[in-house]
């Protein structure tokens, strides 16, 4: 059988001269005529067919094989027969074609029966039905105007065709190979998801845009086939009781993929993301580098990188992880659902385990984890309060814990942790927040001008102000202390976005939409492009010297401030000020 497009599934029963060889073997027609059962005969078409006379048709050329009469019949009323012959041709059929459901009954099936061929008994043309023979032909039948019809027929060659637009028939033999295609160019385009949904259309995200991919996704049986390749029977009894899980998948070839497989409309779903092969480097991520060395080699705390999915708090974990595997000597233990890059051990061993597969949750990991002598714990995240209780209790026995969240600046992860646990325990939390927490980085990519996306993002490593402020309780002022950002260690999302705005990384508007203070960067940018056009004006007029990297001008001094800056200990460089220019954080501290 050959593949057919989606809208059109036909099976052809061939003539013996086709398929087999000139011993006179038993044709396929012969064997289902001889093999049909008597429940066959019981569900045979209401209207049999009359025997199909011989010879061509009356006044066409002796050398011309006469057309095919087409006859439309309702499917419900073949539908049996249809099923038999399906059931009995299952091992000859692949296995997508065979698993197929069945149609539905307004779909249209067309008899195609071109009278020539070898003399056979009359027959339906289809596998395990009965031989209809002497049976008057009905009114829509169509025979030739010639007298009755003879006792031997001509042998029919039958095409079903299933019209309509059915999207559970797929459109391929094998939906396996289909979706490694789609892998194979999400891979090549560089995109970071692949998203199919049974049935519709085949989708990529990459530089954070959706676009569609030429073909159509097979339906839910094809699919449902392909999850249980890729999940494994433990995991597809999860899928089919909670509607969604998590597996990761190797490819020769193509690299590692982690995948969700979840349901929408009763329907099988996936999102496929790519995983790099290799750990980045914390210097080429764009990110405050030395900031996360210093966090990456503490003995204990608690190590938090947040954001939305897709935002790389998983790259960047990963490359803190590849720092200690090449600095320093460790024995890490990770707990990821499902284990996502696979690290190649340098100083470091790194244990890595699944849940699922080598743990039962993250809580019983993190309990397990601290009998195995490990000096960092990696959580894939941080979803509920057990989780965070067993990280809190790790951090205090001297272990170092590294975790994700989903949550999109700093002062909100604070929240949500205490948002696990009821009002009474907040006290306690916080407390304990104070002592273990060591630093959140909160991330978002933003548009790069010229193509790609470039990371924005908010760090609070906890200073004695913020620890403050845990303490008192006073969560919601640290959104103020970090928007400041007078303290070493701390970062605001503006200050980040203004310096990519600066350096031309990203343009003012994608800025201003990823900013959670739109108004007070849109001021930061006016002032600063506002003081540079002054400052170059008065410069040419001859009013100062020069302008520093912010545009704040360095007026030209008089003798006598240059004598009083020398009594006082200043350099005579510094300006008029007497001291050192406003230097965004991030530009060289990270």
């Amino acid at each position: 059988m050959q593949d057919q497009p989606q809208d059109e599934f036909s099976f052809k029963g061939v003539a013996p001269d086709d398929r087999q060889d000139e011993a006179g073997s038993e044709s396929l027609a012969d064997q289902a005529a001889s093999q049909a059962s008597p429940s066959a005969h019981q569900h045979a078409m209401p209207h049999p067919a009359a025997p199909l006379p011989a010879g061509p048709l009356p006044g066409a050329p002796a050398n011309q094989a006469p057309p095919e009469k087409v006859v439309h019949v309702d499917l419900a009323s073949v539908m049996a027969v249809v099923g038999e012959a399906a059931a009995s041709m299952a091992q000859e059929l692949p296995a997508p074609v065979a698993a197929m459901p069945a149609a539905s009954t307004s779909s249209a099936m067309a008899y195609s029966a071109p009278s020539s061929g070898p003399d056979l008994p009359a027959t339906s043309g289809i596998p395990d039905a009965p031989a209809l023979e002497g049976a008057e032909a009905p009114a829509s039948v169509g025979t030739s105007s010639e007298g009755s019809a003879s006792p031997e027929v001509k042998r029919a060659r039958v095409t079903l065709e299933v019209q309509g637009d059915d999207p559970s028939l797929g459109k391929t033999v094998n939906p396996r190979h289909l979706v490694q295609g789609w892998l194979a160019e999400m891979v090549k385009s560089k995109a970071s998801d692949l998203i199919l949904r049974s049935g519709g259309r085949p989708s990529k995200r990459q530089d954070g845009k959706i676009s569609f991919l030429p073909g159509r996704v097979p339906g839910p049986g094809p699919m449902m086939e392909v999850l249980r390749g890729i999940l494994g029977e433990k995991r597809m009894e999860q899928f089919e009781e909670t509607g969604a899980a998590d597996a990761a998948l190797d490819l020769d070839g193509l690299g590692r993929f982690r995948i969700n497989a979840y349901k929408q409309m009763g329907e099988p779903a996936i999102v496929i993301r790519r995983i790099n092969e290799n750990a980045p480097s914390l210097d080429e991520l764009h990110l405050p580098s030395d900031a996360l060395k210093d966090l990456a080699l503490r003995k204990r705390g608690l190590v938090l990188v947040t954001g939305v999915a897709g935002s790389g708090k998983s790259t960047t974990l990963s490359a803190m992880i590849e720092f200690m595997n090449r600095n320093v000597e460790r024995h890490i233990v990770t707990l990821e659902d499902p284990v996502e890059l696979m690290f190649k051990e340098r100083y470091c061993v790194i244990s890595q385990r699944e849940v699922g597969t080598d743990t039962t949750s993250f809580k019983q990991g993190i309990k397990h984890a601290l009998r195995q002598s490990p000096d960092v714990i990696f959580i894939g995240e941080m979803r509920d309060a057990e989780t965070v209780l067993a990280a809190l209790e790790a951090i205090e026995t001297g272990h170092l814990v590294m975790s994700t969240m989903h949550t999109v600046n700093a002062a909100q992860t604070v929240d949500r942790i205490l948002g696990f646990f009821p009002a009474e325990r907040h006290v306690q939390i916080r407390q304990r927040m104070a002592d273990t927490l060591a630093g959140v980085l909160s991330m978002r990519l933003v548009p790069r001008i010229g193509g790609g996306q470039v990371p924005a993002f908010e760090l609070m490593q906890v200073t004695p102000q913020v620890r403050e402020l845990l303490e008192e309780g006073k969560t919601t002022e640290l959104g103020r202390v970090i928007q400041g950002g007078m303290e070493k260690g701390i970062v605001s999302f503006n200050d980040r976005l203004f310096e990519l705005v600066q350096t031309g990384f990203v343009d003012i508007e994608d800025a201003v939409q990823s900013s959670d203070r739109p108004d007070e960067l849109i001021m930061m940018v006016r002032g600063i492009q506002g003081g540079q056009r002054a400052a170059a004006k008065a410069q040419k007029q001859g009013q100062i010297d020069s302008v520093d990297s912010t545009g704040t001008p360095m007026r030209r001094r008089t003798d006598m401030e240059e004598t009083q800056s020398t009594q006082e200990g200043g350099s005579p460089s510094q300006g008029a000020s007497g001291g050192s220019n406003l230097r965004l954080r991030g530009n060289s501290d990270y």
